[in-house]
Protein backbone atom coordinates (compact mmCIF):
# COMPACT_ATOMS: atom_id res chain seq x y z
CA UNK A 1 0.00 0.00 0.00
CA UNK A 2 1.14 3.41 -0.77
CA UNK A 3 0.41 6.33 1.80
CA UNK A 4 -0.78 9.41 0.04
CA UNK A 5 -0.48 12.66 2.51
CA UNK A 6 -2.00 15.69 1.34
CA UNK A 7 -0.62 18.71 3.18
CA UNK A 8 -3.22 18.19 6.11
CA UNK A 9 -1.94 14.89 6.79
CA UNK A 10 1.70 15.28 6.15
CA UNK A 11 1.96 17.91 8.56
CA UNK A 12 0.86 16.25 11.17
CA UNK A 13 4.02 14.03 10.68
CA UNK A 14 6.06 16.82 11.95
CA UNK A 15 4.10 18.34 14.25
CA UNK A 16 1.96 17.28 17.18
CA UNK A 17 -2.09 17.64 16.68
CA UNK A 18 -5.60 15.53 16.16
CA UNK A 19 -4.65 12.53 13.69
CA UNK A 20 -0.84 12.66 14.34
CA UNK A 21 -1.17 9.39 15.50
CA UNK A 22 -3.27 7.43 12.56
CA UNK A 23 -1.26 9.21 10.27
CA UNK A 24 2.19 8.18 11.84
CA UNK A 25 0.54 4.38 12.13
CA UNK A 26 -0.45 4.26 8.37
CA UNK A 27 3.54 5.63 7.76
CA UNK A 28 4.20 2.54 9.20
CA UNK A 29 1.94 -0.01 7.55
CA UNK A 30 3.12 1.84 4.17
CA UNK A 31 5.19 0.38 1.20
CA UNK A 32 6.33 4.24 0.24
CA UNK A 33 4.87 7.32 0.91
CA UNK A 34 3.99 9.72 -2.06
CA UNK A 35 3.47 13.52 -1.74
CA UNK A 36 2.63 16.15 -4.16
CA UNK A 37 5.24 18.17 -5.15
CA UNK A 38 3.22 21.44 -4.11
CA UNK A 39 2.84 19.96 -0.63
CA UNK A 40 6.16 21.27 -0.04
CA UNK A 41 4.78 25.59 -0.44
CA UNK A 42 1.67 24.29 1.27
CA UNK A 43 3.49 22.87 4.31
CA UNK A 44 5.63 25.96 4.60
CA UNK A 45 3.08 28.29 4.00
CA UNK A 46 1.13 26.58 6.90
CA UNK A 47 4.13 26.38 9.26
CA UNK A 48 4.98 30.39 8.86
CA UNK A 49 1.63 31.16 9.46
CA UNK A 50 1.48 29.22 12.64
CA UNK A 51 4.78 31.08 13.87
CA UNK A 52 3.38 34.26 13.26
CA UNK A 53 -0.05 33.67 15.01
CA UNK A 54 1.93 31.71 17.92
CA UNK A 55 5.05 33.18 17.89
CA UNK A 56 6.05 31.07 21.07
CA UNK A 57 6.06 27.98 18.79
CA UNK A 58 7.93 29.61 15.84
CA UNK A 59 11.46 27.80 17.03
CA UNK A 60 9.13 24.38 17.25
CA UNK A 61 7.66 25.02 13.87
CA UNK A 62 11.37 25.51 12.27
CA UNK A 63 12.46 22.32 13.72
CA UNK A 64 9.38 21.07 11.64
CA UNK A 65 10.82 22.77 8.48
CA UNK A 66 13.82 20.90 8.95
CA UNK A 67 12.47 17.79 9.73
CA UNK A 68 10.21 18.05 6.30
CA UNK A 69 13.29 19.22 4.79
CA UNK A 70 15.14 16.20 5.65
CA UNK A 71 12.38 13.57 4.86
CA UNK A 72 11.47 14.81 1.34
CA UNK A 73 14.03 12.98 -0.44
CA UNK A 74 12.39 9.79 0.81
CA UNK A 75 8.96 10.54 -0.35
CA UNK A 76 7.71 10.04 -4.06
CA UNK A 77 7.26 13.17 -5.12
CA UNK A 78 4.17 13.72 -7.65
CA UNK A 79 4.81 15.93 -10.28
CA UNK A 80 2.28 18.68 -11.34
CA UNK A 81 1.95 17.86 -15.18
CA UNK A 82 -1.37 18.71 -17.80
CA UNK A 83 -2.55 15.46 -16.93
CA UNK A 84 -3.18 16.10 -13.64
CA UNK A 85 -4.47 19.82 -14.05
CA UNK A 86 -6.67 18.82 -16.39
CA UNK A 87 -7.71 15.40 -13.62
CA UNK A 88 -7.89 18.18 -10.94
CA UNK A 89 -10.08 20.98 -12.67
CA UNK A 90 -12.65 17.64 -13.61
CA UNK A 91 -12.64 16.97 -9.42
CA UNK A 92 -13.00 20.78 -8.48
CA UNK A 93 -16.36 21.06 -11.64
CA UNK A 94 -17.34 17.35 -10.16
CA UNK A 95 -16.90 17.73 -6.56
CA UNK A 96 -16.81 21.41 -5.76
CA UNK A 97 -12.97 21.07 -4.14
CA UNK A 98 -10.74 24.30 -4.05
CA UNK A 99 -7.84 24.34 -6.56
CA UNK A 100 -4.97 22.98 -4.65
CA UNK A 101 -7.17 20.06 -2.71
CA UNK A 102 -8.18 18.78 -6.37
CA UNK A 103 -4.40 19.30 -7.54
CA UNK A 104 -3.53 17.27 -4.48
CA UNK A 105 -6.45 14.17 -5.46
CA UNK A 106 -5.38 14.07 -8.89
CA UNK A 107 -1.70 13.29 -8.19
CA UNK A 108 -3.02 10.42 -5.40
CA UNK A 109 -4.94 8.82 -8.63
CA UNK A 110 -1.95 9.47 -10.46
CA UNK A 111 -0.06 7.53 -7.84
CA UNK A 112 -2.33 4.56 -7.90
CA UNK A 113 -2.12 4.33 -12.19
CA UNK A 114 1.20 4.83 -12.06
CA UNK A 115 2.03 2.17 -9.20
CA UNK A 116 -0.59 -0.07 -10.12
CA UNK A 117 -0.93 -0.24 -6.22
CA UNK A 118 -3.80 0.46 -3.80
CA UNK A 119 -3.33 3.99 -2.48
CA UNK A 120 -4.78 5.11 0.89
CA UNK A 121 -5.25 9.28 1.15
CA UNK A 122 -4.30 10.48 4.01
CA UNK A 123 -6.44 13.45 4.64
CA UNK A 124 -8.16 15.58 7.10
CA UNK A 125 -10.73 17.20 4.63
CA UNK A 126 -14.30 15.85 4.62
CA UNK A 127 -14.85 16.73 1.30
CA UNK A 128 -12.07 16.09 -0.03
CA UNK A 129 -12.24 12.32 1.59
CA UNK A 130 -15.41 12.22 0.06
CA UNK A 131 -14.08 12.50 -3.23
CA UNK A 132 -11.18 10.12 -2.84
CA UNK A 133 -13.33 7.84 -1.74
CA UNK A 134 -15.61 8.15 -4.66
CA UNK A 135 -12.46 7.38 -6.70
CA UNK A 136 -12.02 4.17 -5.14
CA UNK A 137 -9.01 5.29 -2.47
CA UNK A 138 -9.20 4.06 0.65
CA UNK A 139 -9.20 6.63 2.92
CA UNK A 140 -7.19 7.20 6.57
Amino acid sequence: MILFCDTSALLKLYIEEPGSDAVKARLHEAQAVAVCRIAWAQAHAALSRRARETPEDAGTLEQAKAALAADWPRYVVMEINQAVVERGGDYADTFALRAYDSVQLAAAFETGLIAQTPVRFACFDIRLNKAAKLQGMDCL
